[in-house]
């Protein structure tokens, strides 16, 4: 199956606050991809569940997905410039205290 993106998403289905309102200054794009059926099928009564369109739904999953993949860069970019005796530092101040009920080790 080949699903394609509208030109603009905006708030169709009238989910205040969950997606963009349709706006001419957000630029949006169009693209094409490919599927198997079942994960379309799976996508549209996913969107149809949640009140909106397989292009919000999508488009909201990419853009998490998209964060996820920058903050894991961000923080491999952050460890590159780590100092151990810094980290040591910083795990001294640390209280030595049992910890809270659940978080235990096993």
């Amino acid at each position: 199956m080949r699903v394609v993106f509208n030109e603009a998403m905006g708030d169709r289905c009238g989910i205040a606050g969950r997606f963009p309102e349709n706006d001419e200054a957000i630029k949006m794009s169009t693209l094409t991809i490919q599927l198997p059926d079942g994960v379309a099928e799976g996508l549209r009564e996913c969107a149809a569940k949640q009140g909106v369109t397989v292009d919000q739904l999508l488009s909201s999953a990419a853009a998490e997905k998209l964060s996820a993949m920058l903050t894991v860069k961000s923080l491999r970019e952050h460890a590159r410039h780590a100092r151990r005796e810094d980290f040591e530092k910083y795990l001294a101040l640390s209280p030595d205290v049992p910890p809270l009920p659940g978080d235990e080790l096993e």
